[in-house]
């Protein structure tokens, strides 16, 4: 008997890895209606990210893009030169082309089993306010980030042209992210994807705690409430579990690099089905 199609999840491909370019051959849906949502880091260079949305947009029914950190640097020896705001609308226009929704578009309806249900990808970003817990300001938190050798790449190749910085482009993003959820229709529960956890508690287990202020904006401690969701999906943090905050699941479904996940198991398998949920009493954690 066949599965009935499913809305699917998975981010941090990170397919400049052969191992992970691998999966990303074999990854297929079980049913030609299935959707797969893709919470960002899907390569670091335009034509990776181009193989590999035009992979999985040529076997999903649908395939819903958010960018991560990864998507927008601007590497060395990558021929696509573009940078910010630029390579984001690039990036935009080729997910288009390939029929994938972004967040410039149209928040699709998940009408399957579980729906409907409204999913709106995210393009938020950071603005280095998951600080230090010591630093009072974004400087002191950077200077103890750099003392401690933890530094994103990000400071590097993620460049916020035309934008100042990257909070004055996250804050940016935030307004805007905010009038077009506003905009959904309340009656129908919605599905938040973004590269970073929309909350900081998240966070709180990462081995370098001084990176989690390239991980979010405290701006967005409320979505969840605010925009009624249903379920939360992210990536980044390449920690891949179910938690639930404020009675919401949030779906953290990184892939990671593969010193990452050989640490679970021979074989990846980060791929989550938000839609029909799973057994929540068994998956739920105590998180807040």
């Amino acid at each position: 008997m066949s599965l009935p199609p499913r809305l699917r999840a998975v981010s941090d491909l990170h397919i400049s890895y052969p191992e992970n370019r691998s999966f990303v051959q074999e990854l297929h849906p079980d049913n030609d209606g299935d959707w797969l949502l893709v919470a960002g880091d899907v390569a670091d260079r335009y034509a990776d990210v181009e193989w590999a949305l035009g992979l999985l947009s040529s076997r999903f029914a649908k395939v819903v893009w958010a960018p991560g950190n990864h998507e927008l640097w601007t590497p060395p020896k990558d021929p696509v030169r573009l940078r910010g705001e630029a390579r984001y609308q690039e990036l935009v226009r080729l997910c288009r082309e390939l029929g994938i929704v972004t967040p410039e578009d149209p928040y699709p309806v998940w009408d399957g089993d579980g729906g409907p249900a409204t999913i709106a990808p995210l393009f938020v970003g950071y603005d280095y306010t998951f600080r230090v817990p010591e630093a009072s300001s974004k400087q002191e938190s950077l200077d103890l980030a750099y003392q401690a050798g933890v530094v994103c790449t990000d400071e590097m190749l993620l460049h916020p042209d035309p934008y100042p910085s990257r909070e004055a482009w996250c804050d940016a993003r935030v307004t805007e992210t905010e009038r077009r959820l506003a905009e959904c229709d309340p009656s129908r529960p919605t599905v938040l994807v973004n590269h970073y956890p929309l909350v900081r508690e998240p966070t709180d287990i990462l081995w370098y705690p001084q990176f989690a202020q390239w991980c979010g904006t405290v701006r967005t401690r409320d979505w969840h409430l605010r925009f009624g969701a249903s379920t939360v999906v992210y990536g980044h943090l390449h920690i891949p579990r179910t938690t639930f905050y404020d009675g919401v699941r949030f779906e953290e479904v990184s892939l990671g690099y593969p010193r990452e996940w050989r640490r679970r198991g021979p074989a990846p398998n980060p791929v989550r089905t938000i839609h029909p949920a799973d057994d929540l009493r068994r998956l739920r954690q105590p998180a807040g």
